[in-house]
């Protein structure tokens, strides 16, 4: 597949586009106001432990306190904790370097059956701090034991963003990410990527593995290892164990809570991440950072130095590749499809909703134009996730089909298509109402909540009070007013639009309110004020009374 990386940046903004076969299929966005702090680690000091939620907050010197699950704290061979770079690479079972590893790559059986459960290393700290257990049950692991108490200084790496009213969520099990392998300084294991198939190929970068990282810390081979040699692998290795010598010994001289290690900016990140054999070139319309991508990768992937672009052409580079065209698509609520339905995408905090509309039928059986739709739908709706960056649950109310070899097809196919997503993601079949589910890893803020702010007068509704209404409570107002009130001269300030339809006709609205409630009204545009909101003032004593009636 066809793959491309362009990058825009500009004063207070750097855009980068991912364009598969000439197609926009990934977005993102870094602003001044919204920095990407995925995977900056904090030294830190555990304010409260919560154990009916099996969690801690952990005071990182954020707004918020940092959300901490015991599960992100258990040192237990069986579970890994990635960071966002890697969370689409699933990770085969983690093996300890000092057990032996047999040609599957699984831990020999009868070694792992001696093994009982082990007790877990509290993260790596300056000051001690009194012992205290907490219990937390995990399905795979059992009952696993967790050294957390108020006050205890502890290093934590961000993995998901704040949201919502929500804020950031951090790990304990440190991963430091370089072009080809992640350190884990507090993990003795090797973990490989599963989107290496190749038998042979993940046996030779394990071995190689072995021999240069010893038993002090653990890693994770990734991806873009593929048929690289043991010398890169060991370069990149030793690059790595020299940005952790300096983040602990940053962590020994700070009090917490602290910043003590900033991960790349976004552009560079992606790159590091995503620019491999299979991406033909990375375009790039700022000559600092150019220079900034071509220096590291000159020094971590000299081979792939010559894809890379300087863009100077007239136009915006965007406009060049069609990406703000596809980049409006993906802002509204309706998105048509080439046959003629469409899918409205409606989120909410919890999830994200989609509905499948048919339009003009083409084939004259019922089930075939739905399955059709329902086909084009499914693809619209995976280039959409990827796009949007939507996370949490999804749920899609596909239009309804009877025959069940349909519905299978219809799975299957959404499957394939998120294939493609390095997000984790996780599809369950359709429900007797056709409704589909998907799991989505979230960990940035969607492509929406970071272009976008909550309306002031809808306050996030997507809908207003209707005129009726806003008339129904100018008229209750009036009606107090008159109960107490001895003047008979006032001055109503109203939108625009909303001053228009009250005066409008040859016996208006506010014409009926004055011979009604025997007044004197004078009507007001003002423009700033909201659409489904009023003022009124007195003229005698020229002061606002809006809220004394």
């Amino acid at each position: 597949m066809k793959k491309e990386i362009i990058i825009h940046s500009a004063i207070n903004e750097v855009r980068v586009a991912i364009l598969e076969e000439g197609e926009l299929a990934e977005f993102f966005i870094e602003m001044p106001n919204k920095e990407r702090i995925i995977g900056n680690i904090y030294y830190g000091k555990v304010n409260k432990v919560v154990v009916s939620l099996n969690a801690a907050f952990i005071d990182i010197g954020l707004k918020q306190d940092a959300f901490l699950h015991f599960s992100d704290a258990d040192d237990s061979l069986e579970k890994t904790i990635i960071t966002e770079e890697e969370d689409s690479e699933e990770l085969e079972k983690p093996i300890p370097l000092a057990e032996p590893v047999e040609e599957d790559g699984k831990k020999s059986k009868s070694k792992s059956k001696k093994k009982g459960k082990k007790e877990p290393e509290a993260p790596k700290e300056v000051t001690k701090a009194a012992d205290v257990s907490h219990t937390f049950k995990t399905k795979r692991s059992g009952d696993v034991k967790i050294n957390l108490v108020e006050g205890k200084k502890i290093a934590v790496q961000i993995t998901r963003e704040a949201y919502a009213n929500k804020g950031v969520k951090v790990t304990s099990k440190i991963a430091i990410p370089g072009r080809y392998l992640v350190l884990m300084p507090y993990d003795k294991m090797i973990g490989v990527s599963r989107k290496i198939g190749s038998f042979q190929e993940r046996r030779r970068l394990r071995s190689a593995a072995k021999s240069f990282i010893g038993g002090e810390y653990g890693c994770i081979i990734r991806t873009a290892s593929m048929d690289k040699s043991e010398e890169e692998l060991q370069k990149d290795w030793l690059d790595l164990i020299e940005v952790w010598t300096e983040i602990d010994k940053k962590m020994k001289e700070s009090t917490p809570p602290a910043l003590i290690y900033q991960d790349m900016q976004m552009a560079t990140s992606i790159v590091r991440d995503m620019f491999t054999t299979n991406v033909e070139r990375v375009v790039v319309d700022s000559k600092k950072l150019y220079k900034e991508i071509n220096d590291y990768i000159k020094k971590v992937s000299p081979h792939l130095e010559n894809r890379i672009e300087y863009y100077e052409g007239h136009n915006g580079i965007f406009e060049e590749f069609n990406i703000e065209k596809e980049l409006l698509k993906s802002y509204k609520r309706r998105v048509n499809l080439h046959g003629g339905g469409d899918i409205v995408i409606e989120q909410t905090e919890a999830m994200t909703v989609v509905d499948v509309n048919s339009g003009r039928a083409n084939e004259k059986d019922q089930e075939k134009n739905s399955y059709k739709t329902n086909i084009e739908a499914c693809r619209a709706i995976a280039r959409q996730i990827r796009l949007r960056d939507l996370g949490g649950m999804v749920v899609i109310d596909f239009i309804d089909m009877n025959e069940d070899s349909n519905r299978k097809k219809l799975f299957a196919e959404m499957k394939k298509e998120l294939a493609r997503d390095r997000a984790k993601t996780t599809v369950y079949p359709l429900t007797q109402l056709g409704l589909l589910q998907i799991t989505r890893h979230r960990v940035n803020l969607n492509v929406a909540e970071k272009i976008t702010e909550i309306c002031p007068t809808c306050k996030g509704l997507g809908r207003i009070t209707s005129k009726a209404v806003l008339i129904n409570d100018i008229e209750r107002w009036l009606k107090n007013y008159r109960k107490t009130s001895t003047e008979f001269r006032i001055l109503l300030q109203l939108h625009p639009s909303i001053a228009e339809y009250i005066t409008e006709g040859t016996i208006s609205t506010i014409s009926k309110f004055m011979i009604k409630y025997f007044v004197k009204i004078k009507v007001q545009q003002n423009e700033n004020i909201p659409i489904d909101q009023f003022k009124f003032f007195s003229i005698r004593q020229q002061k606002d009374i809006t809220n004394d009636f």
